[in-house]
């Protein structure tokens, strides 16, 4: 039976009235879901009274981060904050992002004592990282290590050839575009790219010298790009205890005369909207946007790669 113009009109209304709801049944659960995340910043503000220990964590793979950066110059400049303990359960990520947190933990260790805890796994740009600490430790299975540096690339110019594609390339030299992802591999770029990588890799090594103790031999032979667990790592002097937290806490204790009594409180960097937006989409269970992806370019000092992106 054909519907009549006024129950078309009001089929309209309705549909229209529910699509309202909707957006503001998203809108509420947005709202709500800020002032929960704006309801827990005091608890882990910088310039929250009282003296206490300062918690930050750095964790998945690592890039050149502006955000967290500030957030340890902050944690640097606030007089309450007596000490700060860094957990690391990262596999690594860009060398930069591994020297950059190292000078930045260096840099706060002069005005405050900094212990890394590391957790599941603390390898690669991770460790480097690590090393701007005062004292290392980490869990027996912790997995830490592969110390080294790695720059990658594909190279498709006999797919390309096959498909009937010819690339075309105007460069200002030899070595412009090495690696190409259109050419092939050539011995001298070869051994062009592998000066840049060895160049980072001994920066590298010597980090771990300078802070370790040990002479660069002795880390060369260490440093091959192997794992090791938190007691082989303990063993081999890359770090300096087994532990976590509370380990973490009786150091600054014993060794820094640090109050026992005093509150370890998480200090986050401040919730951006991708963040925030993840939250809302696992809640309304609504893929607003595609998932956003960590770029890794240039040198890379990371374990397992191909399980993070």
């Amino acid at each position: 039976m054909p519907l009549t113009p006024d129950q078309i009109i009001d089929r309209k209304r309705l549909k229209a009235q529910l699509s309202k709801w909707r957006f503001v049944a998203i809108l509420a659960v947005f709202g709500a879901l800020l002032y929960a995340v704006g309801g827990t910043k005091g608890e882990g503000s910088v310039m929250s009274g009282g003296d206490y220990i300062a918690r930050i964590t750095i964790k998945d793979v690592m890039y050149d981060d502006v955000d967290r950066d500030e957030l340890i110059a902050k944690i640097k400049k606030d007089h309450h904050a007596k000490a700060v303990i860094v957990r690391f359960d990262t596999p690594g990520g860009t060398a930069i992002a591994g020297e950059e947190v190292y000078l930045q933990l260096r840099d706060l260790a002069h005005k405050k004592p900094v212990i890394a805890v590391m957790r599941t796994v603390c390898a690669s740009a991770g460790y480097m990282a690590a090393l701007g600490a005062d004292h290392l430790i980490a869990r027996e299975n912790t997995l830490t290590g592969s110390i080294g540096v790695l720059m990658q690339s594909v190279e498709v110019s006999r797919l390309a050839d096959k498909l009937g594609i010819t690339p075309i390339t105007v460069k200002s030299g030899e070595f412009k575009d090495a690696p190409s992802f259109t050419s092939p591999f050539t011995e001298r770029e070869r051994e062009v790219v592998s000066q840049a990588v060895n160049a980072s890799y001994k920066y590298f090594v010597s980090l771990i010298a300078q802070r370790r103790n040990m002479s660069m031999d002795e880390v060369k032979k260490l440093a091959d790009g192997r794992v090791y667990t938190g007691h082989q790592a303990y063993e081999l002097k890359l770090i300096d205890g087994l532990g976590g937290d509370p380990e973490a806490k009786q150091w600054l204790t014993q060794e820094r005369k640090i109050s026992g009594s005093l509150e370890v409180r998480d200090i986050e960097v401040e919730p951006e909207f991708d963040s925030i937006l993840k939250k809302l989409q696992q809640l309304t269970n609504i893929q607003f946007f595609s998932s956003l992806t960590v770029p890794l370019d240039g040198l890379v000092s990371v374990w397992h790669p191909s399980r993070q992106f």
